[in-house]
């Protein structure tokens, strides 16, 4: 389901550079320091079916991929919130899937 979406929503991927990527499919973060709010970051705008499909993928990789689960642990234990972690495991799954339309190569976990 994430490929036919990420293919068919999101046809600059391969193409942009990771963080026009992360804007496009709105998981970049933006700040909004006004007031109280300051230092804090959220994320928004971009296209929404994108995201979802990501933050679902997301959630099975940090159950699932050996390597996505240790790049969550490892965020998790330096002190980030969950929801923050999983939505860094969502912008890695979109790099990597950029970087491998842009090689036309398959996932090798040796260079995640």
């Amino acid at each position: 389901m994430l490929s036919h979406t990420l293919l068919a929503l999101a046809p600059e991927l391969g193409q942009a550079s990771r963080r026009e990527i992360a804007a496009l499919a709105g998981l970049a973060p933006y700040d909004h320091d006004t007031g109280v709010f300051r230092g804090r970051r959220s994320i928004w705008g971009g296209r929404s079916e994108v995201r979802g499909m990501l933050y679902m993928a997301a959630l099975t990789a940090c159950r699932c991929n050996p390597v996505l689960k240790a790049f969550h642990q490892r965020l998790c234990d330096a002190g980030k919130k969950p929801k923050v972690a999983l939505i860094a495991v969502a912008r890695k799954i979109l790099t990597i899937l950029s970087a491998m339309l842009r090689s036309n190569q398959p996932w090798n976990p040796a260079h995640s």
